[in-house]
């Protein structure tokens, strides 16, 4: 038996019935970043585990463990709380909390003052095993122990990119990083952002410094890929890492963080390199003339 709604609106009591009109989740467009206050799923691109990308305060995104953790076995250094979509390094009082993701990545050599972690570190090695083996996940190749010389390499994994004045370490090489916007099928873009139909970047070598004002390395230049000569809004786009299709529908979301970081010539030491790439050759006539007008 189901009772009979009032036609009224006001209930049994003579109150008045007020019912909040639906609104729908919308993304400001004049927003610095278009991404909703939540974590964004993403791989690892050392491991190819789960991590989720969070902004800190000062707007500078991090990689978390998807899942929490007790508080008590995460040592005081290592625990993170989310608060209203942004991430800050110390715990909350809780007795759960947060890790980042390089705390306990299988890729990178495990800090031995961490033994705590030492089994979810394991855990994860498990996973990237399982997989390379199944064919899911390719591990980018090593750069430290490449035994061919820097001479022989074609391009820098990870460029350094300077545009709108300021330098960045991109996560890829340049003609591989990709659109983060979301599709109409709610998936990201597959789209590079160097397209043939768009203005392209020069690569340069200049001293090895950053674009704030510091000091340069003692007799050591690098290798940049210098967007500075290409039109404003074009810069524009390369920053907010979007296709040129994207960069006309300002009301698509992203789907992913941007994968800029701000270049430091002593952290990033390991990534300078002291060379200019090496064009792809091609065999035949055409291939020879299209190397002799490069620089």
């Amino acid at each position: 038996m189901r009772s009979t709604p009032s036609p009224s609106a006001r209930r049994w009591d003579g109150s008045p019935v007020t019912v909040p009109p639906r609104r729908s989740l919308r993304v400001a467009s004049d927003g610095t970043s278009r991404l909703l206050r939540c974590g964004q799923g993403d791989r690892c691109r050392d491991c190819g585990n789960r991590i989720e990308w969070y902004h800190r305060s000062m707007q500078r995104p991090v990689r978390l463990h998807p899942h929490e953790l007790p508080s008590a076995r995460v040592p005081a250094s290592c625990r993170w709380h989310v608060s209203s979509g942004i991430a800050h390094p110390a715990g909350d009082g809780s007795d759960w909390c947060r890790v980042p993701h390089a705390a306990v990545c299988p890729a990178r050599e495990a800090l031995s003052v961490l033994p705590e972690l030492a089994g979810l570190r394991r855990t994860l090695a498990i996973n990237t095993r399982r997989l390379i083996d199944t064919g899911t996940f390719t591990p980018p190749p090593a750069e430290a122990d490449d035994p061919v010389p820097q001479r022989a390499v074609c391009r820098p994994v990870r460029p350094v990119v300077q545009l709108l004045y300021v330098r960045y370490l991109a996560a890829r090489p340049v003609d591989e990083i990709q659109c983060v916007a979301q599709t109409r099928r709610r998936h990201r873009c597959v789209s590079p952002l160097l397209t043939p139909d768009a203005p392209a970047g020069v690569w340069r070598l200049v001293p090895a410094t950053a674009t704030s004002g510091q000091l340069a390395l003692p007799s050591e230049v690098m290798a940049v890929y210098d967007l500075s000569a290409l039109p404003y809004a074009e810069q524009l786009r390369w920053r907010a890492q979007r296709c040129p299709r994207h960069a006309t529908t300002p009301t698509a979301a992203d789907l992913a963080v941007a994968d800029w970081e701000p270049f430091d010539p002593l952290r990033h030491h390991a990534h300078i390199r002291t060379r200019l790439p090496t064009p792809a050759r091609r065999s035949g006539p055409a291939g020879r003339a299209r190397q002799a007008t490069r620089p």
